[in-house]
């Protein structure tokens, strides 16, 4: 029995589709799918929301919140070390009702030094060198935010975070001296001046320990180098002062001052927000000697920003 012949033009290999079309291909084989997908309708927040969560997130992770437990243990420990001798000296103020308070917002700062170090070297590591390390960077520039801005969240959280360390004390003292029922006109002020120290020493060590962090991935390096850059100009600084006060170099002294951020604010709060110098003798600054310090401030401000923006500008990140 003969099979009849199919044409090679009317329909190819039986799968329905004409010779010389691939299959699925025709006109009759689109299609459009509703896969559930919806347009967003809400309110579109911008670069400046993602700035401000970029700001609060690095802010919480310094002190350990959203964090595992072990994460909040050092920076909690070492607020409670930097409040604790502020009670101290509340708790003595009241009970011997001294007519003010043994040190002022501004010199306990200062006095703190070694505490706040600690608190940096931990702090600026967990702030800008994980992003490095982890390389999760440049998925925070896939989004609208410019290299300028992230720079500015990750510092003005590190600088937040040091202010909010320095300011509680200073919080504390000032309840503690009303509470004593000292002058409320002069404890005013000096809170007030001692809140302008604590942002300027803020500002300043923060922009420092974040340009150190930022130059390595490794959190340890980054340690190390926030702790040397902060202890050993400032006792290099206190012994060379010490050296020129016992040879009679008064002058010298104040100039020396400009080689540690330390003693850097030391010389601007004893000139310019009524403190006590903690150089040797209680040697103040003249006015002229203390616009060299907060010119110089200035410019370790400036400059520690400009670092952290040629940092992140750099290929490959």
């Amino acid at each position: 029995m003969n099979t009849p012949h199919t044409p090679p033009d009317a329909r190819a290999a039986g799968t329905g589709a004409p010779a010389g079309v691939a299959p699925g291909t025709g006109d009759s084989a689109a299609s459009i799918h509703d896969i559930g997908y919806r347009n967003y309708t809400g309110q579109r927040l911008g670069g400046g929301y993602i700035l401000r969560s970029l700001l609060v997130q690095t802010l919480r992770g310094v002190y350990g919140l959203g964090r595992s437990a072990k994460s909040k243990v050092l920076p909690m420990c070492l607020f409670a070390v930097m409040v604790l001798p502020a009670a101290i000296v509340v708790a003595v103020t009241v009970v011997t009702k001294t007519s003010d308070l043994p040190l002022s917002q501004s010199e306990y700062v200062l006095t703190m030094q070694p505490v706040i170090g600690i608190f940096l070297a931990a702090a600026a590591p967990q702030a800008i060198s994980l992003d490095l390390r982890h390389r999760t960077t440049p998925l925070y520039f896939s989004r609208p935010l410019e290299r300028s801005e992230y720079v500015t969240a990750k510092y003005g959280a590190l600088a937040a975070a040091l202010f909010v360390f320095t300011a509680v004390p200073a919080v504390v003292l000032y309840a503690g001296a009303l509470l004593a029922k000292l002058d409320f006109a002069d404890q005013t002020g000096n809170f007030a001046l001692g809140l302008v120290m604590c942002a300027l020493f803020s500002v300043l060590h923060a922009g420092i320990a974040a340009a150190i962090a930022a130059h390595t991935p490794r959190r340890g390096f980054g340690v190390a180098g926030v702790i040397v850059a902060f202890t050993v100009p400032y006792f290099l600084v206190s012994a060379l002062q010490g050296i020129a006060w016992d040879q009679d170099a008064l002058g010298v002294t104040g100039w020396i001052g400009l080689a540690s951020p330390g003693s850097l604010m030391d010389g601007v709060q004893a000139t310019f927000l009524g403190g006590e110098s903690t150089f040797p003798g209680s040697r103040t600054p003249p006015l002229g000697e203390g616009a060299v310090y907060l010119l110089l401030t200035a410019a370790l401000i400036a400059g520690s920003y400009f670092l952290l923006l040629r940092r992140y500008r750099k290929a490959g990140l």
